[in-house]
């Protein structure tokens, strides 16, 4: 026996279990975004490399430990996709998108990150990202948060997560700031772990994120950038904050919120979870107003988030909520060769009747009495029974599978009829 090939280890297969549950949030989300006036846009899973080192940064943790890179046959060297804000960029100017236009776009699918495997955290993940070029905010800023907050409510996740913020003030607030940090830091060098020791001379705000709870009480303790920015920085991150306050979104300020990218500015946020311990980052994004020009293109505003759908399906899956397995229904049960000939046949005008009416027609044969085990497992609400009779009769016979009910008779011509006074 050949041996067996397994998927590679950080990378999982969604099994049709539980993809029912992803497309019903994917659905709900695209159902939100459309009425909120994004448009989706589909980008490529390759990029050049030389566009992450560019936007992300160099000295990044993605940059460089966690990208997945390879040259091809021309010699040029790509990467499977670690984020999805660049390529939308990349795109947004490639494209000619942003020539004095506003656009809101989103997009949703995998990324690529070589990082250890753990809860909640997979080597391929996916995430739905949403981008907005061209406005200065900070209302589309709040416009952002209030989408996403309207998303928990339909998910019936609004109790379970809490909205955190920061500003980041513009790059040369950040520059002074970094060496007051960096000053502040070197003095206390001796309490430094070592992945902070290495970003001391590289990217030090990231320190003020580390997880390491040793480090805890010294970050408590470092310089709040908040004391650093000037007074359009303040005032814009007031009126945000101010908006929220109007319409009831209730949040957190977080002095240590920095994010992980180097082209994030003045308002970054996250929206956090207690339920999937460290992973407990659902969203998170903010502004990055010098991406475009860095990438190539005009100076242009640009705000974003993504949202990790790991974590997200994960945490409906450790609560109540009304998402779940697709219902069936009706499972067709066919006992005979002529019955399954009919079978088939009145499925399909069924489904051209009542576009919305879900069949699991039973096929391959086998007794009554199997099929209507995998009726009644398979979740539909009434097991449609076809024999040789029922076919001589024009009949079929519906037994209730959810709920109490005896086994009645329908003609053909009426069932239509009853799947439509059953509001199925």
């Amino acid at each position: 026996m050949s041996k067996k090939i397994q998927a590679i280890r950080g990378m999982r297969d969604i099994l049709p279990e539980q993809t029912s549950l992803w497309q019903q949030v994917e659905a709900v989300a695209r159902e939100l975004l459309n009425g909120y006036g994004y448009r989706e846009i589909r980008m490529p899973i390759v990029e050049k490399t030389e566009l992450f080192c560019r936007s992300i940064g160099e000295v990044t943790d993605i940059v460089e430990k966690e990208m997945y890179l390879f040259d091809d046959r021309n010699g040029d060297s790509l990467a499977l996709r670690p984020e999805g804000t660049a390529g939308c960029v990349r795109a947004a100017i490639e494209q000619g998108l942003l020539h004095n236009q506003v656009q809101r776009l989103w997009y949703v699918g995998p990324m690529f990150r070589h990082e250890r495997p753990q809860k909640g955290r997979y080597r391929q993940f996916h995430q739905i990202g949403v981008e907005s070029f061209g406005l200065a905010g900070p209302d589309i800023d709040a416009e952002l948060i209030m989408l996403t907050a309207r998303l928990w409510k339909k998910l019936g996740l609004a109790d379970r997560m809490e909205l955190q913020l920061n500003s980041l003030g513009t790059s040369e607030e950040r520059i002074v700031y970094r060496e007051q940090l960096v000053n502040w830091l070197e003095a206390r060098k001796e309490q430094l772990d070592e992945d902070s020791l290495r970003r001391l001379g590289s990217n030090p705000l990231r320190i003020l994120d580390s997880k390491n709870p040793e480090m805890q009480s010294l970050i408590e303790e470092a310089p709040l950038l908040s004391d650093f920015l000037g007074e359009e920085s303040s005032s814009s991150f007031r009126k945000l904050t101010e908006m929220l306050d109007a319409v009831g979104i209730p949040y957190r300020l977080n002095p240590r919120l920095v994010r992980g990218l180097d082209y994030y500015c003045n308002t970054v946020f996250e929206w956090v979870t207690t339920e999937l311990g460290a992973q407990g980052t659902v969203c998170a994004g903010g502004r990055y107003d010098g991406l475009v020009e860095q990438l190539g293109g005009k100076p242009t505003s640009a705000i974003g988030f993504a949202l990790g759908l790991e974590r997200l399906i994960s945490l409906l899956e450790n609560g109540e909520n009304e998402l779940g397995q697709t219902q069936m229904d009706g499972y067709l049960i066919c006992v005979g060769d002529k019955a399954q000939e009919k079978g088939i046949i009145l499925a399909e005008k069924l489904r051209d009747a009542l576009p919305d009416l879900k069949i699991l027609l039973h096929c391959g044969g086998g007794s009554f009495k199997s099929q209507f085990k995998k009726a009644d497992k398979s979740g539909a609400q009434f097991a449609m029974i076809l024999a040789e009779e029922e076919v001589e009769n024009s009949q079929i016979g519906l037994k209730p599978l959810r709920e109490k009910g005896e086994q009645k008779s329908v003609s053909f011509s009426e069932l239509v009829e009853f799947f439509k006074n059953k509001s199925l």
